[in-house]
Formats: C-alpha cells, structure tokens, sequence
C-alpha cells in the first residue's frame, strides 16, 4: 500500500509519502517547510519534488490522506482542494485525517499524556488529549475548540503527565504554566516533532485504509469545527439588524 499524505492546516506545509506491505511500514520521503510562504505557492511544487526525487508514479499511489481539520481555515481549503483534484485526476480515494490527532500521533510510543495545541485565536485553542495503547493512539478527549482554561482544567482532573505539542504553545505556554504548575508534571515536545507533519497523516491513514474509512474526493469537506471570520461578522450583522428592527417595531407583523 502506497499512501500520499498532505498537510496544510497550519502554519506549516508538508508532504509525505509511506509505503506499508502489511507487515512493515517504511516513510519514503517526507517535505516540511515552516517558513513564511502561502502554502498555494509551495504545496504542489513540494510534491512535484518529492516526486522527482523518488522516481514516484503518481498514478501507483493507493490513497491520498489530507490533513481534514481543524486548522487554519485558508490552509485547509488549500489542503482539501489540492487532495480533491488529485483524487478526481488520479481516481483514487481520500482519507480524512483529524489535524489534532495527527499531531498527536508524531509522539508515538510515549507513555504520558499527549495535548496538542493549535493556535485557533479569539483565546481558544483547537485541542484534544490522547494517549497510546500499545500501537494504537487513543482519544481520551476528541479534537475540539475551547478555550485555554478549559483544556488546563480536564488535565488538572486527569491528574497525569502531559506532553504540549503544537503552534500554540509559544502562545499559551506562560498561561500554562501558571495552571498546571501546581497539579501535573508536564513538558514540551522538541522542535522535530511538534508541529504538523504529512509523515504523520500518512501512517496513520494506512490504518484508516485497512478499515476503509475512506471517501471519495467529491465527498471530502474540512472539519472547521468553528465558524469563519466571514461567518462570524456576517451573522452577528444579521442579529443586529433583527435587533435595531425589533426596537424601531419595523420587525412587527402588520
């Protein structure tokens, strides 16, 4: 089994391909940037080089699995966008991978208490907690948007060792500090492994594969798990002119 994987959904753009024969599972090349170019501008060209590199048909590829969200809400459009045309090209099938769990799962083997934190603004975090068993990587709390405190509170209630992942912990790590330092040991993953990475998505989509949990390409939506900026001004637009009309009894039936 040969799995493309992308991953776009934050600051960071990358793109793995794994190969898995059942018994052994072997990363082939992985392409991660995390530097200040939009990821339209370097998501293609990446695969175009790892391609070239390793000599990879495109059309040889069995599944391509995408980095599905939450994240960055411009960086998943172009994730899903780019996973859907090649799907629709190639005829292959898409595997949706939850960004949180893939960023949980670059700390394989660990046995604490994994968070990772994605930066999602308005003093909210998109989050989950995890855990390993054996090979598999558990959800103890699915992927979600809350803020800080909240996050800081169910691991204080676990009571155990947590490893922080993710382009939010510069952000909150002050904050963090000053919530757990009293009830949980905890520390930061090193700079290799903690941010998003398409190597990640691909291993854990060849297990996705063998359950077939997969979809077509017209199928696949990002999971935003909140509204957009776009969203968010133009309802709150709408609730204030039912507001101002219900206060000038315009809003009245006649």
């Amino acid at each position: 089994m040969k799995i493309l994987g992308l991953d776009s959904s934050g600051l960071v753009a990358s793109v793995a391909v794994v190969e898995d024969d059942g018994v052994n599972s072997n990363l082939v090349a992985e392409y991660t940037v995390n530097y200040k170019k939009t990821h339209s501008q370097t998501l293609l060209p990446m695969l175009d080089a790892i391609a070239q590199m390793t000599e990879l048909d495109l059309n040889t590829i069995d599944a391509i699995a995408v980095a599905g969200g939450p994240g960055s809400f411009t960086g998943l459009r172009i994730g899903s966008a780019t996973a859907k045309g090649l799907g629709l090209a190639l005829n292959k099938p898409l595997v949706h991978i939850p960004t949180v769990d893939a960023l949980a799962y670059n700390l394989y083997g660990t046995d604490k208490i994994i968070c990772p934190l994605m930066d999602a603004r308005r003093n909210q975090v998109y989050t989950g907690i995890y855990e390993f068993r054996g090979e598999e990587l558990v959800a103890l709390e699915p992927q979600m948007a809350v803020g800080i405190e909240e996050i800081a509170q169910k691991l204080c209630e676990l009571g155990r060792e947590v490893i922080f992942l993710g382009d939010g912990v510069p952000v909150f790590r002050q904050r963090l500090t000053e919530e757990l330092m009293k009830d949980v040991p905890f520390s930061f993953a090193p700079a290799h492994v903690n941010k998003q990475r398409a190597g990640a998505v691909a291993m854990l989509a060849v297990s996705y594969v063998r359950a077939g949990k997969t979809e077509s390409a017209a199928e696949h939506r990002p999971d935003y798990l909140r509204l957009s900026q776009a969203e968010r001004e133009r309802l709150e637009k709408e609730q204030q002119e039912r507001l101002e009309k219900e206060q000038d009894g315009s809003g009245e039936p006649a």
